[in-house]
């Protein structure tokens, strides 16, 4: 299966689903992209701060999947945020993955309380990683709508996607608006929630058995539909292809509603606020 691509505003594309990364442990994350290549996905989402970018790169050097087949991302750390520590940073990636270039490298978290507030110079770092060659895309993650306009008004530079928090529960608009508004994609993260319940959503459950698929397929195809790109996690292989899945159905325009309106605004947020988040690893 093939996955749709979606048409980024450098005049590159990105595959709308992928795999996430995010609390793989170092030790399996070889075995995990291994097995979700082998699945069919073609976008790894991974990130410094996971600490596990080493076994991305040793399960791609392992498959025979030419390069241009695969998308990378990764994201910078948030004590990297200085420009010549970012600059830096993204080589010290591009070692660990075994990669000269990646398709997409982003801010992970704006740290608006953090660096003297300064996370402009921090994005001007990423343009000049793009221009050098050493990343095709630079992006953020989790930018509020006030960050993205600063950044923007600032640099004259758009990000290329967004990575924020998106569930049923959280259906972040704000964000998703801002986002597309400046003519940047979303990148949906946490897309089946945290345990935060729509798994078991009547009206998500009542969809899945419509469909004859699983909840979590209903909210991946929710995510979709919506235009969003998504990258669930897994560790097992039966379970990555069951998310794969996804490309045989669609919701309807008020099924797409139905879930939307299950939004329960801030309180629904199951992650870190940005506004807020100011952890620095040491």
């Amino acid at each position: 299966m093939s996955t749709p691509r979606i048409n980024l505003n450098d005049g590159s594309s990105i595959p709308q689903f992928g795999l996430g990364v995010w609390q793989v442990p170092a030790d399996e994350t070889e075995r995990v992209v291994s097995d979700a290549l082998e699945v069919g996905y073609r976008h790894i989402d991974t990130a410094q701060m996971y600490g596990n970018e080493e076994g991305v790169g040793a399960a791609i050097a392992k498959s025979d999947l030419p390069r241009s087949d695969l998308y990378v991302t990764t994201k910078l750390n948030n004590n990297r945020h200085d420009r010549a520590a970012a600059k830096e940073s993204l080589r010290v990636s591009l070692d660990k993955l075994g990669l000269e270039q990646v398709d997409l490298f982003l801010i992970h978290w704006p740290l608006p309380t953090q660096y003297g507030g300064d996370f402009v110079s921090t994005w001007e770092a990423l343009l000049e990683l793009r221009d050098s060659g050493l990343t095709r895309s630079v992006g953020v993650s989790n930018f509020q709508p006030d960050h993205l306009e600063r950044i923007v008004e600032k640099t004259g530079a758009v990000p290329a996607v967004n990575q924020i928090e998106v569930h049923p529960y959280f259906a972040n608009e704000k964000a998703r608006a801002a986002t597309q508004g400046h003519g940047a994609q979303v990148q949906a993260w946490s897309p089946l929630g945290q345990g935060g319940g729509e798994l078991d959503d009547p009206a998500v459950k009542a969809l899945a058995e419509r469909y004859d698929k699983t909840p979590a397929q209903v909210l991946l195809r929710w995510a979709l539909d919506r235009g969003d790109i998504v990258f669930p996690k897994s560790l097992r292989k039966e379970r990555l292809a069951e998310n794969f899945d996804v490309f045989d159905f669609a919701l309807t325009t008020d099924e797409v509603a139905e879930l939307v309106a299950l939004d329960k605004g801030e309180p629904g947020r199951q992650g870190p606020n940005p506004d807020t988040f100011d952890w620095i690893p040491s």
